[in-house]
């Protein structure tokens, strides 16, 4: 089964990251980085999305 892709505005939704906070994070290593599916596309894995979002409420972020 292929995996889920989420566009921006869905991970913005499920994580209540600004877009700005995104991309920040992503160029720091705290956020997982998206897959290219064109030359201005990306999309992020749902289960690195979840993952990271798992690990933050374990950690208390």
């Amino acid at each position: 089964m292929a995996e889920k892709l989420l566009r921006r505005p869905d991970v913005q939704a499920r994580t209540g990251l600004s877009p700005s906070t995104l991309y920040d994070w992503m160029k720091r290593g705290q956020f997982p980085k998206p897959v290219k599916l064109g030359s201005r596309l990306v999309a992020w894995r749902e289960t690195e999305v979840a993952e990271w979002l798992k690990n933050c409420k374990q950690s208390g972020i």
